[in-house]
């Protein structure tokens, strides 16, 4: 589990195999076994390397997640370590588990922050957005600042701290980033959605001092 909060910025390269990421230097030592989620893809540390580690990445991942393009080129990707049940939560849990591509579709320059504004590849993911809404793009923790009514396209104001100290500002006009929506908007879904009915034994009407006794309350 992860914050979506990155705490630093390295490199990931294809290798028999398997990938090498190197920048982790800022949140080591590393240990065998550990997560780290690599622009919001959790992966497993199984060798340690100078400043990274090797991870094995399975060919489903390499496919519907930016690793494999970003892996042949040796491109930038954001860090972040597992959460700590000590740690701060200062963004949103992410799961490292990546729904779906998105694309950016607008990139503008403001006064005082960015606006980028994306839309899922996968339409269908689309209704777990909705504004002020955290999601988390390339593993960074970001809040929603406006979507269309589908969820489809949507809008994020990207403060500069934000912009300098991620893979955010090397992005341009058609890029793909890896998208996981918020957890809690699935489990809200699963709730609503597929719950059996509750049932009573009592209508509430019928409720009395005298039921509530019998039932076990005092």
């Amino acid at each position: 589990m992860f914050t979506g909060l990155v705490q630093s910025v390295g490199t990931i390269q294809r290798r028999s195999g398997a990938v090498v990421v190197s920048g982790c230097s800022p949140f080591a030592p590393l240990v065998l076994g550990d997560s780290v989620a690599v622009d919001g893809v959790c992966l497993t540390v199984a060798e340690l390397v100078a400043d990274g580690f090797r991870a094995d990445v399975s060919e489903e991942t390499l496919r519907r997640t930016t690793l494999g393009r970003k892996s042949e080129q040796g491109g930038a990707v954001n860090l972040e370590p597992a959460l700590r049940l000590s740690d701060r939560l200062g963004g949103h849990l992410v799961s490292g588990h990546v729904d779906a591509p998105g694309e950016v579709i607008r990139l503008e320059a403001l006064p005082q922050s960015w606006l980028l504004e994306m839309r899922w590849l996968e339409p269908r993911f689309g209704r777990y957005v909705c504004e002020k809404a955290s999601i988390a793009v390339d593993g960074i923790s970001l809040t929603v600042a406006d979507c269309c009514p589908e969820g489809v396209t949507f809008s994020l104001a990207v403060i500069p701290h934000t912009w300098q100290e991620t893979t955010l500002r090397g992005l341009a006009v058609g890029d793909r980033v890896n998208l996981e929506v918020d957890q809690l908007a699935r489990y809200a879904e699963r709730l609503l959605i597929d719950s059996p009915k509750q049932t009573y034994s009592k209508p509430v009407s019928d409720l009395s001092v005298d039921w509530l006794a019998s039932n076990g309350w005092s």
